[in-house]
């Protein structure tokens, strides 16, 4: 059976999870803890290199890069998959391709930066986050929010249309992710909110929220993160997200 290695306190991994479990696509749930350094385990970097997940292994093929990971999945199961999780149609596809290549820098970015900052700058640097910092991380995810309102999602009830598509997937994992440290980035938005519980409608409400409780539940991480027999070689590592 195909295994993924996967901790949904990851977005990417969560975008992994959701769609394989809401399409009802085989695999075994491998659990590799990120706040614990599992990653960098010698049995993790035997099986990649890059020592970050998601990774697939489907055989003796090993792949990393979620986005890679989700369109081989599509394409291995086009039989099962509705051809509205990622089209056949050229421009279509397109689309999907052209939010992948977007969001990397964008919007995954910048929401990750703000839950790092809230969760884990003081026990990593050793002192409170600078409030420019701060305002700085925050703007950049508003202006990340306000594009995927105005360029992708317009009017439209999802990213391609009047159906779901693996993009609205991608993009509700990352909107999540500061979430849960108590910054709500739908706040004040009508337009994301309903496009949010239209998208929890279709992978259904209680898979979504079975991949996101360990999220809800990030308020420990610094706890474990410093409990962990890793925290003296995981601290360098993290600094440089904040330098």
């Amino acid at each position: 059976m195909m295994e993924l290695y996967l901790d949904l306190i990851s977005p990417p991994c969560r975008s992994v999870f959701l769609f394989a479990r809401a399409l009802r696509i085989p695999f075994e749930f491998k659990v590799v803890d990120l706040a614990t350094g599992q990653q960098y385990s010698k049995e993790f970097g035997d099986l990649s290199i890059v020592r970050k997940v998601p990774v697939m292994k489907d055989g003796g093929f090993i792949l990393t890069e979620s986005t890679a990971i989700l369109e081989y999945l599509m394409q291995k199961y086009s039989g099962s998959v509705a051809d509205h999780w990622f089209p056949a149609d050229l421009q279509q596809r397109a689309r999907v391709n052209e939010y992948f290549s977007w969001q990397h820098m964008n919007l995954r970015a910048h929401c990750s930066k703000v839950f790092l900052l809230r969760a884990l700058y003081q026990i990593v640097m050793d002192s409170e986050i600078p409030k420019e910092t701060m305002d700085f991380a925050v703007e950049n995810v508003k202006q990340s929010l306000n594009l995927l309102e105005e360029k992708f999602l317009q009017s439209k009830p999802f990213i391609l249309g009047d159906k779901i598509s693996v993009a609205d997937v991608v993009a509700i994992v990352e909107i999540m992710q500061p979430f849960g440290t108590g910054f709500d980035g739908f706040e004040g938005r009508p337009k994301l909110i309903a496009w949010r519980d239209r998208v929890k409608k279709e992978l259904g409400e209680k898979l979504f929220e079975e991949a996101h409780e360990a999220l809800m539940k990030s308020s420990n991480m610094p706890q474990k993160l410093k409990n962990s027999g890793n925290f003296a070689q995981l601290k360098p590592i993290l600094q440089k997200l904040f330098r």
